[in-house]
């Protein structure tokens, strides 16, 4: 083959990739590869995600000129990204009318480990909305499910191996979980820029044990057998770092030098401390099946952000933890940043039940679980634990803080305060939270 004009380091990528020239005009490959049949041959997903660009909001304080805040975000944001949102249910205007309205953290979804009696595979349809500030680039997107030990390389997510979705093209991914536990998601196509502007999120598997009543619980993370990772309620905590400098390079037509890299604000579930206990973004908990179904405005099928932060749209969960006194709370930490991060929790003590989505049990069942203040979570790597709230001693609520123990580098340079990735749990008397509805749930 003779290339007849110079390839930039995008085009590179695309060619290299392959999966991107087949999904775009299936010359290479002919129809079978078509991602259009895929889908109508399994008909509706169980979750419809896009994949396009938009803002977020970090603090402006202090400024990092000239890169934060950036000039061209719109009010009362600051910050350009790629990122995922869930698109299911919408119609196709409303469809369009996503495009430069990201999320991030992407949309957190889950599902059930798959059952060899009672056959369900999961799946989920990724369409590329293209990118609103930047239509000069043609980035290709896909979902690779990070750690996932089953998939087949067809729905892998990996380009070189694997379909990649052009602009304007829908891809289905089918699965078919059979390890528990806490998993991340992130595009694979020029992905440390794309994981680095927030094309990432947390997904989970719910064990086949769960619905029944072991060791006083009937909600696990893992198929333990014994209750040892039941849980009352469960919240997730997604690690990502944002470089300001790289952001505004993609949004001004630049290229960073990511050997400069530094991270400049440290995020958990797309927020800094203390936007990080301001309150979920309103969520329709009837339609939170397999993942987090954020409220749209019935128009146009936008976000509709948490009360009383317009700022936050497109951040919409949550980090604050909360719960009753003597309840089992389960974390579910991942970190698809690019450093290693030490989350402590002061004054809990935490047990550790399970690592990359692999229960703590030794090969004869011995257990290995152990109790911890601080986790230690390098990049990539996912962890399960599990705490009983102390005791409440009121009024109100008691508060515990969850934070990185590496403040001088994750507190975002928030002057004479914390900042980062840190959050707060509040523990009430028994019996002052109602049950949970969906992960994250605030029960309030």
């Amino acid at each position: 083959m003779i290339f007849k004009q110079p390839f930039s380091r995008r085009d590179l990528l695309k060619f290299a990739g392959g999966a991107v020239a087949i999904v775009g005009t299936g010359v290479w490959a002919g129809n079978i590869l078509l991602p259009e049949a895929a889908s109508a041959a399994i008909g509706d997903p169980d979750l419809y995600l896009a994949g396009t660009d938009g803002w977020i909001f970090l603090p402006k304080t202090p400024a990092i000129p000239p890169f934060h805040p950036d000039v061209l975000a719109p009010d009362p944001f600051t910050t350009y990204i790629f990122g995922f949102r869930n698109v299911t249910g919408l119609g196709d205007t409303q469809l369009t009318n996503q495009k430069n309205k990201a999320q991030h953290s992407a949309p957190m979804f889950w599902t059930k480990q798959f059952d060899p009696a009672h056959p369900v595979d999961f799946t989920v349809q990724l369409t590329n909305l293209g990118l609103a500030l930047r239509p000069d680039l043609f980035d290709a997107h896909t979902l690779h499910w990070h750690g996932f030990r089953n998939v087949i390389p067809f729905f892998d997510g990996e380009p070189s191996g694997s379909v990649a979705v052009r602009t304007g093209r829908v891809f289905s991914y089918v699965y078919r979980p059979r390890e528990p536990g806490t998993y991340m998601f992130h595009c694979h196509v020029e992905d440390v820029e794309h994981v680095q502007m927030g094309m990432t999120g947390l997904v989970f598997v719910r064990p086949l044990q769960d619905g029944q009543n072991i060791g006083g619980h009937t909600q696990f993370i893992y198929n333990d057998g014994d209750g040892s990772t039941g849980f009352d309620r469960e919240f997730a905590m997604f690690l990502s770092e944002v470089w300001a400098e790289a952001h505004w390079a993609d949004a001004h037509i630049q290229l960073p030098q990511w050997s400069d890299y530094r991270a400049d604000f440290g995020l958990l579930n797309g927020r800094v401390y203390p936007d990080t206990i301001a309150p979920n973004a309103p969520i329709d908990a009837a339609a939170s099946i397999h993942a987090l179904a954020v409220q749209t405005d019935p128009v146009s099928g936008d976000l509709v952000a948490p009360v009383g932060h317009p700022e936050l749209q497109y951040q919409p969960q949550s980090s604050l933890v909360n719960c009753n006194a003597g309840e089992t709370v389960a974390l579910r930490f991942a970190n698809l940043g690019f450093r290693e991060q030490a989350m402590t929790l002061a004054g809990i003590r935490m047990r550790v039940v399970g690592r990359d989505a692999t229960p703590m049990r030794g090969r004869d069942g011995t257990d290995t679980s152990y109790e911890t203040e601080t986790i230690n979570i390098g990049p990539g790597e996912s962890f399960d634990v599990v705490f009983i709230a102390p005791g409440h001693t009121g009024p109100g609520f008691d508060t515990y803080m969850l934070y990185n123990r590496n403040y001088p580098a994750t507190n975002n340079l928030a002057p004479g305060g914390m900042g980062g990735q840190a959050t707060e749990i509040r523990v009430y008397a028994p019996g002052g939270l109602r049950a949970q509805a969906y992960p994250n749930d605030l029960g309030v």
